[in-house]
């Protein structure tokens, strides 16, 4: 299990991370133009990629998979086609908006076992 998770699967986040950071970067450099296309795929993508591994992460370790990441993941993946299209900044803004959809979205769900969890 520890060789899957830091070696197989570890190595998938951190290209993600890597792939969005690059991402980012064009993004910022010119912020009113329109992304390229592997700008726009580094962007979601990257996130999306991120997400996927973490999933198939859980997936791994305790036989269950993260549907809301999946989701998230699926999004991100359509949106990269949609951020060529738009400004660099609103692209930006939609990856930002996702993510954050995913973060209030498990925040809200599993409040309940956080607090199971830390009073017992």
């Amino acid at each position: 299990m520890a060789r899957d998770s830091f070696t197989y699967l570890h190595l998938p986040m951190v290209a993600g991370i890597v792939v969005f950071a690059f991402g980012v970067k064009t993004t910022l450099a010119d912020v009113s133009t329109h992304l390229d296309g592997v700008p726009a795929v580094a962007l979601s993508g990257g996130v999306a990629l991120y997400l996927l591994a973490l999933s198939t992460l859980k997936r791994r370790n305790i036989s269950s998979w993260n549907y809301p990441r999946l989701v998230a993941a699926a999004v991100l993946a359509i949106l990269a086609p949609v951020a060529t299209q738009l400004p660099a900044l609103a692209s930006l803004g939609l990856v930002a908006a996702a993510a954050c959809g995913l973060v209030a979205y498990e925040t809200w769900r599993y409040a309940e076992a956080r607090d199971r969890i830390r009073h017992s």
